[in-house]
């Protein structure tokens, strides 16, 4: 492969990498001492009209999204034998598969480094787009500098990502194998975010098995928690996999603290103890408190105080954070989940339970009643959605029912927060027999201020 000196304004330095369908380069701009990745279409496919679409739609699509956990793009440009490229941010730290290739990450920072790949697809997910490429070829590292507020993790290659309706039905077998779901070999299949938590779970076998014959273990040192939600992550139906990659996010967060949560459980069993006795004060994992009078309703509130809701009797709190929804300083937005256990209520079908989000950016973005359509549960049936005003907030609230997998029941519901406190969510799965009432008394217990 002869290096081409010049691409556009930028000189040619090196060959970054070749792919199936496009060489990529590293350019370098001297009047603005910047280099960059430009990524060019291969000779072989130049005259596939196919390709050379789904190639430009990449750059169209990374340049609408243009988030900090993706590879910005710049500009479009097209060579003189008419292929085109694409002018990209150089990760300078190179990819997943390039230090995968030099041993083992330790276990705590190949934890962070699978939460931020998350974190970046769920990114698409929200905006209803669908990878179905993970693997740690796509996966970039990028130095972090001064002033850069940025992960340092970013999603790469984004060549077959497709937007949830046009991936699923009669399209070609797309992704690679070992990363690739089940689903992606059948034309037929439904493919959707799930697809993507697949990938997500094998890439995180990669950054937690120990090397040797018995290479389906993962290393010493690696929760139990962990271990569990690869294998969620992994399972061959879709149904049983986790629905989207903020909601693997979020059950990696609490994987991971969960050896330190059984550690301090005699401290929470104290706090219901004084329950009991009339006052409480619980910090379940420092980023929640529950408070009560003698015999008033226990009050939970999240670290940031913006989010308080009054729990049923016998209920927990647990501040989260809102996985995928993060602040102009790279915060993640307040939330809470609540439950009889809310360590289980995701993984345990009969566990009932809520979580609570706030987010200023989405009120911006979207409205309570299409923020809920953008979010269906496609395994249930869908009853009738309907509003109610409830503590000062008028609730979008639509429930599912006779869902395959998981809850049986599953409302979700979202309304605009009082001032500029932006738009609060909450999912709520009721105990048995108690949908309306369950729903109506929760929302009314919901506060939320800027």
């Amino acid at each position: 492969m002869n290096s081409p000196s010049r691409i556009g304004q930028y000189r040619i330095e090196r060959l970054l990498g070749v792919g199936s369908f496009a060489t990529v380069w590293l350019g370098y701009d001297p009047a603005l001492d910047a280099y960059v990745a430009i990524k060019v279409l291969a000779e072989n496919w130049s005259h596939d009209l196919r390709v050379r679409e789904r190639f430009l739609e990449e750059g169209r699509l990374l340049w609408r999204l243009d988030h900090e956990r993706l590879v910005r793009v710049h500009t479009v440009g097209e060579l003189e034998d008419g292929r085109p490229y694409l002018v990209m941010e150089w990760a300078d730290g190179g990819s997943l598969r390039d230090r995968l290739k030099t041993g083992p990450i330790p276990v705590g920072q190949a934890l962070r480094v699978l939460h931020q790949i998350a974190l970046a697809v769920a990114v698409l997910h929200d905006r209803g787009i669908v990878h179905r490429d993970l693997t740690p070829g796509n996966v970039l590292f990028r130095s972090r500098t001064a002033g850069r507020r940025g992960p340092e993790v970013v999603l790469a290659d984004l060549g077959l990502a497709k937007a949830t309706a046009a991936a699923s039905g009669l399209t070609a077998r797309a992704g690679t194998p070992g990363y690739m779901a089940p689903e992606q070999d059948d034309p037929f299949a439904v493919v959707d975010a799930r697809s993507d938590v697949y990938g997500l779970g094998r890439i995180g076998l990669d950054l937690l098995r120990q090397a040797g014959p018995e290479l389906a273990r993962v290393r010493a040192g690696v929760p139990r928690e962990v271990s569990n939600l690869l294998r969620t992550a992994t399972a061959r139906r879709p149904a049983d996999r986790y629905p989207d990659a903020a909601r693997f996010a979020a059950a990696l967060e609490t994987a991971i603290a969960a050896p330190n949560d059984r550690k301090g459980w005699w401290t929470r069993t104290a706090a219901v103890v004084a329950i009991l006795a009339g006052v409480l004060v619980v910090r379940g994992d420092g980023n929640a408190t529950a408070s009560s009078g003698a015999r008033g309703p226990i009050v939970a509130t999240d670290r940031t105080g913006r989010i308080s809701v009054t729990m049923p009797s016998g209920w927990h709190a647990r501040g989260t954070g809102w996985a995928g929804q993060r602040d102009a300083a790279g915060n993640l937005q307040p939330a809470l989940v609540i439950a009889p256990d809310p360590e289980l209520w995701r993984t345990e079908p009969a566990m009932p339970g809520a979580f609570v989000g706030l987010s200023s950016d989405l009120a911006d973005r979207t409205t309570p009643a299409r923020y809920l359509d953008e979010h269906p549960h496609a395994e249930c049936t869908t009853a009738p959605a309907r509003t109610a005003r409830l503590a000062g907030i008028d609730w979008e609230i639509v429930s599912f029912r006779s869902c395959r997998a998981g809850k049986a029941v599953i409302v979700e519901s979202a309304g605009l927060g009082p001032g500029k406190a932006g738009l609060v969510y909450v999912q709520i799965a009721p105990p048995a027999g108690s949908e309306s009432t369950f729903v109506n008394t929760l929302l009314a217990g919901v506060r939320v201020r800027s």
